[in-house]
């Protein structure tokens, strides 16, 4: 029995759990070409929100159409470690249960983040499978996996040792939330609202004071010099003087530098270099002292006297208020900024001065520069995105990439003495133990005397080898799956990424093995919602992703989603969207029951119906062609929206139509079969957008072995095709649609026949005519000469169609009706004429309202020489 309705509810799970039984997801390297998609591994911290519902139903779109056309499909899913957002979920839970990360071992405290990954990190990959997504789930990667994490060590050993990595002192981006240092690229700046204090600074030994306006009060404590222009005259008096800080009353010499602008403000900048980058180089040129006032949380230490301890925003309010009562505050602006923020914790960034961990950059990007911009071996799409790509990489700065992080790949440095540079790095122990015997010559060292740096690395450092490393290609670069899966295919991501993960995987790609890590990189536009908002949990306006799938079925909510995606554009959702999808699956629902709901008999095949195979099987043909362009561009919402147009319009308006049999008679068996068959083709070409829908049909159809499933049937062919047929029914269709007009203006019942005579300026061939007959109720056909008297008639193009009035019609009323009409149009085309005929308006409009008025005025000739036709035949 075939349900009434379809009820998404119940096929999803049922047909979710069929592919997985047959194994149809999983892939191993053989004769067929393969088709490698990696996901973009999410958060292990995780669920499945709007931006990973449409990325992974654009990733399961493509390896479903592979899968289809032949090749060997595999899309290796997987998650990412995160350290910033794990740990930070991990220290608040350990927190809720009175447990200060402070007081725990590095291993006491990996023990609880191992735990908290074990229960929430497969909940996202269980999401998408709800979704559909057929990724080869014995194949399933997490970052920290024991040889992803191998990899990740090998990788920093090999690019220490080719002089790529270095420890260097630097002024780093801090996160005071995550306390640990950030990448450039992981600080996001924002424009904040804040304010400039001018403050005063007394010279020492003398009575005189000079102004800096800062933004930042509270940083005068670290303050170690005031700088000048050395060309400034108005400060020349000062050379060789020095300066008291107020509060803390340090003296500070009084430097002059070319670096300071003249034109900007008094002309005296404070300099501070602990907490400034370019301050930072002011000290080094002038052997500046370096006074850091902040802990590793952004509050004050001892050197921030009597505010330690309290927080660097509150310090701010409260040292305002004592530069005032002290009389060093001369005056406060409103002042807009930039404000570097973190991209995880939204925590204000602080520059400060440490050692980290740095990857040169300058060489390793050349290569993937010359693929994406010179050789296009690699093609990102939208190819706009180029220049943002051109952007960040030539103006690449080394790589910040060690974390002051517990969770993540510890740094395989080992340190054996106290020394900065007492270190060596090795892929285990007991190598780094033989370097450091070496480079000591001490043979009495141990293991227990190296010291393993504390930091951990960068979670890109461990994803930007992501395709190699899923398929063990940076561990044994010979093994059967890499040499076979790798480079991978298509790569879908948001352009937000762009330079954190794709440009480091090309880089990296190129590094080790010579080779693009895949072909086309598909970027995505942000969801938003109706309002262009950014979804969020804060606005309310992001919907829960599995409460949509429950309400439309998952089926709907994919094809809501990227009738919508253009590549690189952001969507604005609607949940209207997704209740187009569900009508859309309803619609291919109830066309699958009319067919099946058929008796089939033998008997002769009707000519209306042979033209209408013929006719939609070179309309499939020709959005076929249509199809495989736009996939090519990626563009899948244009390839869907084909198959949407080809499905609803041509099959299920048009097509069955055609073909339907009489009011309780039965279909010949050579149309029927070919309907089913037109059916199939539908199907294959809807399975990638709407999986669980279209399985359920085409088993449905007839008994079906599991290896004559769908989701591995063979995807239509292009073939030749009769394309004048195309055109030819288009024509048809204005005819009918031309008859149907008229029954209902006139009230012509759509079970009475007419009878049809048509002069065929156009030399149309009759092919249709057998679906005129029929989709008109027409009785008979007939090629005319002359106009034919006592009529309704209309034109398609330069063709004149004329219906023989019956007694149904008043021609007394129709002739008055006529007349009406043909007197207001007459008035229309006065006053569009009249404004084309008035220079100042023809010579003042735009080109483009002048042709619109232009189109008026044609329209409205050709429909009174239709009405004063029609009433010359009635009259």
């Amino acid at each position: 029995m075939i349900p009434a309705q379809f009820n998404p509810k119940d096929v999803e799970q049922k047909w979710y759990d069929y592919w997985m039984k047959n194994n149809y997801f999983h892939s191993t390297p053989d004769h067929r070409t393969p088709y490698t998609i990696v996901i973009p591994p999410p958060n292990v911290t995780g669920v499945l929100h709007m931006g990973h519902m449409l990325n992974n139903t654009i990733q399961d779109v493509l390896i479903r159409r592979a899968r289809l056309k032949g090749l060997n499909a595999c899309w290796v899913p997987g998650t990412d470690h995160a350290s910033i957002a794990t740990e930070a979920k991990v220290v608040a839970k350990l927190k809720n249960e009175g447990i200060n990360k402070a007081d725990l071992t590095r291993e006491e405290f990996l023990k609880h983040a191992w735990e908290w990954t074990d229960k929430h990190g497969g909940i996202i990959l269980e999401q998408l499978k709800k979704l559909g997504c057929s990724c080869d789930w014995e194949r399933t990667k997490f970052t920290m996996d024991d040889d992803m994490t191998a990899s990740v060590i090998k990788s920093f050993v090999d690019l220490y040792n080719k002089g790529y990595i270095y420890r260097g002192y630097r002024m780093v981006n801090w996160d005071p939330e995550a306390k640990t240092t950030l990448s450039d690229e992981e600080v996001i700046y924002e424009e904040r609202q804040g304010k400039l204090y001018h403050l005063r600074y007394k010279i020492e030994g003398t009575e005189e004071y000079v102004t800096i306006a800062t933004t930042r009060p509270e940083t005068i404590l670290g303050d170690t010099a005031i700088c000048i222009h050395p060309d400034d005259e108005r400060y020349t008096h000062l050379k060789g003087k020095k300066a008291i800080v107020p509060i803390c009353n340090r003296v500070i010499p009084i430097i002059f530098d070319e670096y300071v602008d003249m034109e900007f403000g008094t002309g005296c900048l404070k300099v501070t270099p602990a907490h400034d980058v370019n301050d930072k180089e002011l000290g080094e040129r002038h052997n500046l002292e370096i006074i850091d006032i902040f802990n590793e949380d952004a509050t004050l230490n001892s050197f921030g006297l009597h505010y330690q301890g309290k927080d660097r925003f509150v310090v701010r309010e409260e040292i305002a208020k004592e530069l005032e009562n002290i009389g060093a505050l001369v005056k406060v602006e409103d002042h807009l900024n930039k404000v570097g923020t973190s991209e995880r914790t939204k925590a204000v960034i602080e520059p400060r001065l440490s050692d980290q961990w740095f990857l040169k950059m300058e060489e390793l990007v050349k290569p993937a520069i010359k693929a994406v911009l010179e050789t296009e071996e690699v093609k990102l799409y939208p190819s706009r995105f180029n220049n943002t790509y051109r952007h960040w990489m030539e103006n690449i700065r080394d790589w910040n990439i060690s974390r002051q992080l517990w969770w993540g790949q510890q740094i395989p440095a080992y340190y054996y003495g106290e020394g900065k540079e007492d270190f060596v790095v090795a892929e285990t122990k007991e190598q780094a133990l033989e370097l450091a015997k070496s480079k000591t010559e001490n043979t009495a060292l141990t293991v227990a005397d190296l010291k393993q740096d504390v930091d951990a690395l960068d979670t890109w450092f461990s994803s930007w080898l992501w395709p190699m490393a899923v398929f063990g290609g940076v561990l044994d670069p010979e093994n059967e799956d890499f040499k076979y899966y790798y480079p991978t295919n298509d790569l879908v991501t948001g352009p937000d990424i762009l330079f954190f993960w794709v440009a480091r995987m090309i880089i990296a790609g190129y590094e080790y093995t010579g080779k693009k890590p895949f072909s086309n990189v598909y970027l995505t536009g942000l969801v938003r919602d109706k309002q262009r908002r950014k979804m969020s949990k804060s606005l309310g306006n992001s919907p829960d992703p599995l409460d949509l799938i429950d309400k439309f079925g998952a089926d709907g909510v994919r094809v809501g989603l990227l009738l919508s995606a253009s590549a690189g554009n952001d969507i604005m959702f609607d949940e209207e969207l997704c209740n187009n999808g569900k009508a859309f699956a309803n619609k291919i629902w109830n066309a699958f029951r009319l067919i099946k709901g058929w008796e089939v008999a033998d008997i002769p095949q009707p000519e209306a119906s042979k033209v209408a195979i013929n006719w939609y099987e070179a309309k499939l043909q020709k959005t076929l062609i249509e199809i495989e362009d736009n996939f090519e561009k990626y563009r899948l919402s244009d390839a869907l929206m084909a198959i949407y147009k080809l499905v609803w319009d041509d099959f299920c308006s048009w097509f069955l139509e055609m073909i339907k049999p009489g009011y309780q008679q039965p279909i010949d068996r050579a149309t029927f079969d070919k309907a089913i068959e037109m059916l199939e083709a539908n199907l294959k070409l809807l399975h990638p957008f709407m999986p669980f829908l279209t399985e359920e049909i085409w088993q449905h159809i007839t008994e079906r072995r599991p290896e004559d499933a769908l989701i591995v049937a063979k995807w239509p062919e292009v073939k030749e095709a009769n394309a004048d047929l195309v055109d030819q029914f288009d024509f048809a269709a204005e005819v009918i649609a031309g008859i149907r007009t008229i029954r209902k203006e006139k009230n012509i019942s759509f079970k009475e026949v007419i009878d049809l005579k048509v002069i065929n300026n156009e030399k149309m061939p009759i092919t249709f005519d057998a679906i005129i007959l029929k989709l008109g109720n027409v009785e008979s056909l007939e090629y005319v000469t002359e106009q034919v008297e006592g009529a309704l008639t209309y034109r398609v193009k330069s063709n004149e169609y004329f219906i023989p009035i019956s007694g149904s019609i008043d021609v007394e009323a129709e002739i008055a009706k006529l007349q009406e009409e043909l007197k207001y149009t007459q008035g229309f085309l006065r006053s569009v004429q009249g404004k084309l005929s008035n220079e100042k308006f023809v010579n003042g409009a735009p080109e483009k309202v002048i042709e619109t008025e232009r189109k008026k005025e044609a329209d409205a000739l050709a429909k009174i020489a239709t009405i004063e036709q029609s009433l010359a035949s009635l009259k």
